[in-house]
């Protein structure tokens, strides 16, 4: 039963990481009457840096957000603490509505760290281990890049699909069983990208609410997460309500003596 409790937190953590309460931060709606620009095939990288472009810089992130998670049935509505090293370090504390913190996760390009208090059990995990949920294709960049708000650089390739529906971008394509696809707005920033691998019956969604201007460019105030992986369905609602870039960020992990390894 404890194996169950922790490996499905892991699971929600996994959600979170892979792919905010209203943000006190101005937003900047979309422009209602986008000037269209025609796609030229042979203009395709070009078109393809302008979207590139948007992305956000930036060393380390730290943000903090009210969600709310809906495991199955099962609602509740925490505060999420999530801190970034770009390349290197994803880190995530959710804790409950009472300040008790529930779990806490580290996630890095080739291993999964999960204390979860509840229970007192903490899990080591290869990067691997996610595959058993989602599709090969996701890494820790993968992750990264929606957490920021970003494209993602794998899906960003010249024998992707680009085009303009209804004025605005639309990026996809297939690698590996994954069928990806990602809009963007009139900001030319991702509004929406969704993941589907019909063969294991697992699908994705994330979905970004407003931008808020954060250095030279804009960050989601808001990003909600729809995962289904058989019968199991996860979903998730971030409303930010404090973004830092490039801020000094610690990653503390340990585990105490009597908490159990869950193998």
């Amino acid at each position: 039963m404890r194996k169950n409790i922790s490996n499905s937190l892991l699971l929600l953590l996994m959600v979170i990481a892979s792919f905010g309460c209203k943000t006190k931060k101005v937003i900047v709606a979309p422009p209602v009457n986008p000037i269209k620009v025609e796609v030229i095939p042979d203009k395709k990288p070009e078109n393809l840096s302008l979207l590139k472009s948007k992305d956000l810089s930036f060393n380390t992130l730290s943000l903090k957000g009210k969600a709310s998670l809906n495991i199955g049935n099962d609602e509740n509505n925490v505060t999420m603490l999530i801190r970034i090293e770009k390349d290197r370090k994803i880190w995530v504390s959710v804790t409950a509505i009472a300040g008790i913190e529930i779990a806490r996760a580290v996630i890095t390009p080739d291993s999964l760290f999960l204390r979860n208090n509840l229970q007192k059990t903490y899990a080591r995990k290869p990067f691997s281990y996610i595959y058993g949920y989602t599709n090969k294709q996701i890494n820790f960049k993968l992750l990264q890049s929606v957490f920021a708000g970003n494209t993602i650089a794998d899906f960003m390739k010249v024998s992707s699909d680009l085009n303009q529906e209804n004025g605005v971008w639309v990026l996809s394509g297939l690698t590996n069983n994954l069928a990806y696809r990602s809009l963007f707005n009139t900001l030319l920033k991702v509004s929406e990208t969704s993941l589907n691998d019909a063969n294991a019956a697992q699908a994705y969604k994330v979905t970004y609410g407003s931008y808020t201007p954060l250095n030279s460019t804009l960050f989601p105030s808001s990003l909600k997460i729809n995962s289904m992986s058989g019968v199991k369905k996860i979903d998730v609602d971030i409303n930010f309500t404090k973004i830092d870039i490039n801020v000094p960020v610690d990653f503390p992990f340990t585990v105490p003596k009597s908490y159990e390894l869950i193998k």
